[in-house]
């Protein structure tokens, strides 16, 4: 398996194409950036933990929380694992009573519990090589010689 790389959330964006939501993904230690599309409603989600926006009733990755935290398991950390045919795969690993356990998710999900629980986004580094930006360097490439 490919090295795993630390990201955090750099923004949240609408695509000007599609009104769909992006989430942009930004390397700690570089400069380098991972879009991923997410639903309208994962991503109004998302920013309200981000902004720790307090709801009256739980919603439902406050809901998860609130289950793991009963069932004393621990989220150690997600990851985005996979780029297939233009879907990404995502990963959240749990540990429950010392034993790991990787649950298939959608990265937006496990990108909710992340920020709700602050525990770390990881990227495979195989997916940062195949649909990471870095801005610099694509900017360079598409603005034509004079």
């Amino acid at each position: 398996m490919a090295d795993l790389i630390e990201v955090v959330i750099d923004s949240i964006r609408v695509s000007l194409m599609s009104q769909q939501r992006v989430v942009i993904l930004r390397e700690i230690t570089s400069e380098r950036y991972l879009p991923i599309m997410v639903g309208i409603y994962e991503a109004e989600h998302l920013t309200l933990a981000l902004q720790e926006v307090e709801v009256s009733r739980p919603l439902t990755y406050d809901l998860f929380v609130n289950i793991l935290d009963s069932l004393e398991a621990e989220v150690i950390q997600v990851e985005v694992v996979s780029l297939k045919d233009e879907t990404y795969y995502g990963n959240i690993a749990i540990n429950i009573n010392g034993t790991i356990h990787n649950i298939d998710s959608r990265p937006s999900d496990a990108m909710n519990l992340a920020i709700r629980l602050n525990v770390p986004i990881l990227v495979s580094e195989d997916v940062l090589d195949e649909a990471g930006l870095i801005p610099e360097e694509d900017l360079a490439q598409s603005v034509p010689d004079e």
